[in-house]
């Protein structure tokens, strides 16, 4: 079992930031690729971004594509999202989540566990 924890969501206008964190316990936390997903009221869930155990390989989404960075600490067993230049169609719930990767990298069901979510909400 891994459990993950997100903090860091709030309110902010658009063009703020805001820096998302992650942190897991349990097993071990390095093996694990970790995604950011968000959902939307009303909207599927949808991948954001993810990076691989070591570090070595990032995937965004075009969306956030410039604008969000994703970094993972193994140390201390904790991954981060910075999110700049914010929009108002960033508003939603965002989840941690932890997986092996695969074909299925981008999609909710290539994660075997979660966080509760923490909510981002970017006004205009």
């Amino acid at each position: 079992q891994v459990q993950l924890v997100e903090s860091g969501g709030g309110l902010v206008q658009a063009g703020g930031s805001l820096r998302l964190s992650c942190a897991a316990s349990g097993r071990t936390f390095s093996g694990y690729t970790m995604g950011w997903f968000r959902q939307a009221p009303g909207k599927e869930r949808e991948f954001v971004v993810l990076i691989t155990w070591s570090g070595g390989i990032t995937y965004y989404t075009d969306s956030v594509k410039g604008r969000f960075t994703i970094s993972r600490d193994n140390a201390k067993s904790t991954v981060y999202l910075q999110m700049n230049s914010l929009k108002p169609e960033d508003t939603a719930v965002y989840y941690c989540a932890a997986g092996t990767g695969g074909s299925n990298y981008n999609k909710p069901v290539g994660y075997d566990y979660w966080g509760q979510g923490t909510q981002v909400t970017v006004s205009s």
